[in-house]
């Protein structure tokens, strides 16, 4: 590592080999916190479907509307937005997504009607899409290579817990004290006063100031991180033709890999979200029916279940490997769905059913980050996590309109059949993962062209 006056050195191997400043760990706790409230923001529309429903009279089809508004909006979000943050900086991305997330979560929790809701929920949508492929960069680029796997399966962790303070919040405070409205309400505060804190903690990072041969921003963020400053950019990163963005597709090395993970990670969703989005009403509805208050705390469990499922399965990955454990996951998950579908005659076992449903799929879900984290060069991760998170947003957006669909064919009482249908997304997602080409070597690439860069995704610790 050079200093102020020493030559050039790769800021990226600057920040993998040394190690981790309180800086940067303050940085990996906001990303966690970031995408906490993105799930809470998320998962909001289910905890207030019940009281959506009765305000409105609404049947589960046009629900399945109002649900998978800000879905469609994420998939949006994170191909324009993923793409921002590349060309614009993660920093400025983050900050324009909260200011999205903030004003469309205030205004669902004032709409009246599915119309207006929709609209909201796309807006809040597209925020929570952008911030999901900025903070996934952020957290790979300002992390060390002993700690990256399981920081980034701590970040994926903090979705389900956002999840879970949100339905804490909703089934012991908000819904009985200021309705479905107030939880729209407490997310747009919580939204707003976190832009100050991204403004005041975290640096643009190194890697995205290298992929623009900006020194003096590479050294500010080494600084911040207690690293010393280097005299100069490796040549690889200021003087070679510059990669283009656009080679997540048109590059034949990375393509596969980007359209793999992109319909693996679609498919999977659709298994996903079908019991995040329905596990309250169905709870709500099936013999003997809960009240919305109570049936909201399956949520809360089924996040409960995914919070450790996502933490504990990077220490998986990084005593295992990534491939074969998430594969793992996958296919256990998808027999969990089926299994809930089963029914339950008692609160406490619809609580368990989503505990260890909400575990396998998230868990899943931290391979899946893991294997975008690796799978594309600094100049374009950003753009190459929104692709796939907007390609699988696809599946996340169409799971409630699916799951809805098949009830209203089938009848209500068919939730064992809608179940089985609805865990076939895991299944394809399993055999689509199981395809993505090995190689030797590990970790991430740097912020240099393509033709040099590695692709993942050997299971190597």
């Amino acid at each position: 590592m050079a200093g102020p006056s020493g030559g050039a050195a790769n800021p990226i191997t600057v920040i993998n080999d040394t190690e981790m400043h309180w800086r940067q760990w303050a940085v990996v706790v906001l990303m966690v916190l970031l995408n906490a409230l993105d799930g809470f923001d998320v998962l909001s529309s289910a905890f207030a479907a019940p009281g959506i429903t009765a305000d409105w009279g609404i049947p589960r089809s046009e629900l399945g509307i109002v649900l998978s508004a800000e879905l469609v909006g994420m998939g949006f979000g994170s191909v324009l937005l993923g793409g921002a943050a590349d060309k614009f900086g993660r920093k400025n991305t983050m900050i324009a997504c909260l200011v999205a997330m903030a004003g469309g979560m205030w205004m669902a929790g004032h709409a009246n009607g599915v119309g207006d809701m929709f609209v909201y929920r796309f807006i809040t949508g597209i925020g929570i899409g952008g911030m999901l492929a900025a903070t996934n960069a952020v957290t790979a680029e300002s992390t060390n290579n002993k700690w990256r796997k399981a920081c980034i399966a701590v970040y994926v962790a903090g979705y389900p817990l956002g999840a879970i303070l949100g339905g804490i919040a909703a089934s012991e405070w908000l819904l009985d004290t200021y309705g479905w409205r107030g939880v729209f309400d407490f997310g747009a505060i919580v939204t707003a006063a976190l832009i100050p804190v991204v403004l005041l903690v975290v640096p643009e990072t190194a890697a995205y100031h290298a992929s623009k041969d900006n020194l003096d921003g590479v050294n500010k963020t080494l600084g911040a991180f207690g690293k010393p400053a280097i005299g100069s950019l490796p040549a690889s990163a200021a003087d070679k033709e510059k990669p283009k963005v656009t080679d997540i597709l048109s590059n034949p090395q990375l393509r596969p890999v980007t359209l793999l993970l992109a319909f693996g990670y679609m498919f999977h969703t659709v298994t996903f979200y079908y019991i995040l989005k329905f596990a309250v009403q169905i709870v709500a509805d099936y013999p003997p029916g809960y009240d919305p208050s109570d049936a909201a705390t399956v949520l809360t469990w089924a996040n409960v279940g995914g919070f450790l499922g996502s933490a504990l399965f990077g220490f998986v990955m990084a005593r295992f490997g990534m491939k074969w454990p998430t594969a793992l996951m996958l296919l256990i998950g998808s027999v969990m769905v089926v299994s809930f579908g089963m029914g339950r005659e008692t609160l406490d076992g619809w609580q368990w059913a989503t505990i260890l449903t909400g575990f396998f799929t998230n868990a899943a879900i931290s391979g899946y980050y893991a294997a975008f984290a690796r799978g594309f060069p600094a100049y374009a991760r950003a753009t190459g996590t929104g692709f796939v998170l907007g390609v699988g947003r696809l599946g996340a957006a169409g799971s409630p309109l699916l799951a809805g669909a098949l009830f209203a064919w089938l009848g209500d009482d068919e939730l064992l059949v809608v179940s089985i249908i609805m865990a076939m997304g895991s299944i394809l997602s399993l055999i689509l993962f199981l395809m993505l080409p090995e190689r030797e070597g590990d970790d991430l690439v740097a912020a240099t062209p393509v033709t040099t860069d590695k692709i993942p995704t050997k299971d190597t610790a």
